[in-house]
């Protein structure tokens, strides 16, 4: 895929530069997919809490969407890793495992994790041990322990979107001084 001696007729330039075009594609892509996804789940929570019957099946749904984004994130943020060190070994020659994207990025997947593995199977045995959690008083410990751990849920999107806006912008200055190189 990447190629980089350049023959009589130059084809080894060809591929080298459609290589790292390509390479720099996925790169927007897993983020454009991962940010995307972060900014819609919250107008689909308003609309199923808005639109749905009651508020037990707009949470089904929230909580569908909410596992779906979580395994996209996790595939786009290993997909921008690997893409970005390949990119950064054939642009520089060095890997730069360090590079502050990069760990922005390990962050972003270790938050997703966190909520994907432990906070979402704690929310569901709480609701597990009731029909509906919101017909229980807010002094419920029941209740209480479930409104923590949304309040938790919800700063980790939060903090995983802006950690992704932070992201892109790092990712786009750098790919656009690289060309500029």
């Amino acid at each position: 895929m990447f190629h980089s001696n350049v023959g009589p007729s130059g084809t080894g330039a060809l591929i080298y530069t459609s290589g790292m075009n390509f390479l720099r594609f996925l790169l927007m892509l897993s983020l454009a997919l991962w940010i995307g996804g972060l900014v819609f789940l919250p107008i689909t929570a308003q609309i199923s809490f808005t639109q749905l019957p009651s508020t037990h099946l707009a949470g089904i749904v929230v909580r569908g969407s909410l596992l779906a984004l979580h395994w996209l994130g996790i595939i786009a943020g290993i997909l921008f890793l690997l893409c970005s060190l390949i990119e950064g070994r054939v642009a520089d020659g060095r890997t730069a495992p360090l590079r502050p994207s990069h760990i922005i990025v390990v962050v972003m997947l270790a938050l997703t994790a966190i909520s994907q593995f432990r906070i979402i199977p704690k929310m569901d045995s709480l609701l597990a041990a009731t029909e509906d959690i919101t017909q229980l008083p807010p002094g419920n410990s029941l209740r209480q322990q479930f409104d923590f751990l949304h309040a938790t849920s919800t700063r980790i999107e939060e903090a995983v979107l802006l950690l992704g806006i932070v992201l892109l912008y790092l990712t786009t200055r750098r790919l656009t001084l690289s060309a500029r190189a």
